[in-house]
């Protein structure tokens, strides 16, 4: 299996792992994989920290209202500026 075959089939367990809700088993073919991955390991990394961010419960408080204003056209979310 080339490595960008692994990477795509490892991806879809990505949220599962972070969860706590991977086997042992893939929990462990994951870490592997990682182990030997740096483009894997940047992906999981970055969820994990945007889902911790994203369970901040003062962090919409803390962003300057024209740069949340900014961010939220950007990302084409506007809907929630209303």
């Amino acid at each position: 299996m080339n490595k960008e075959h692994k990477c795509h089939g490892l991806a879809a367990s990505i949220s599962e792992y972070i969860d706590g809700e991977l086997s042992p088993e893939l929990c462990l073919a994951l870490e592997q994989h990682m182990s030997e991955c740096p483009n894997c390991t940047i992906v999981v990394n970055t969820l994990r920290k945007t889902i911790e961010l994203y369970k901040q419960p003062d962090a919409e408080e803390n962003l300057p209202e024209d740069v949340r204003t900014r961010l939220y056209q950007r990302l084409q979310i506007e809907d929630y500026l209303k």
